[in-house]
């Protein structure tokens, strides 16, 4: 089988799907050429993710990773957030092909933009482990969306 039952689930059934008003952090990443957006809203209280919800434009590979990455931060501090690794969302999908990889990165990335968002709304520095491989040029990667 292609696909593990865990990845067909939160790609049949995603869990956070939508946008959260007010948010105290939002993050987009991806690139329309590419096929995949994501978009994670997140609504903290005393540094802890109290709500987080989705929406991605993608493949099932791509909703199924953006799906499991909220379940995993959800009631998390924002700092034990900041550590989720595109792996970690892959290991608690039980695998994905090794051609649907970028998705779970981008789901990584998408919450480090949120994370990276709610730090720039309060005035704070964005921490180094936040910051996104794109130096804002223009260059064609799919990751970042210049």
């Amino acid at each position: 089988m292609l696909y593990s039952e865990k990845v067909m689930d939160h790609f049949e059934h995603p869990r956070n799907v939508g946008e959260i008003t007010n948010a105290d952090g939002v993050g987009q990443v991806g690139n329309p050429k590419c096929g995949d957006i994501m978009k994670m809203y997140l609504k903290i209280n005393n540094g802890v993710i109290t709500d987080v919800k989705f929406k991605t434009f993608g493949c099932g590979s791509a909703i199924a990773t953006s799906s499991m990455a909220t379940e995993l931060i959800k009631g998390k501090p924002i700092e034990e957030a900041a550590k989720l690794t595109n792996a970690a969302v892959v290991e608690a999908l039980d695998g994905l092909p090794g051609y649907k990889m970028h998705c779970s990165v981008l789901a990584e990335e998408a919450i480090k933009a949120a994370l990276a968002d709610y730090h720039r709304r309060r005035g704070e520095e964005v921490p180094e482990e936040l910051r996104l491989p794109c130096d804002g040029e223009e260059h064609g990667c799919c990751s970042c969306g210049h």
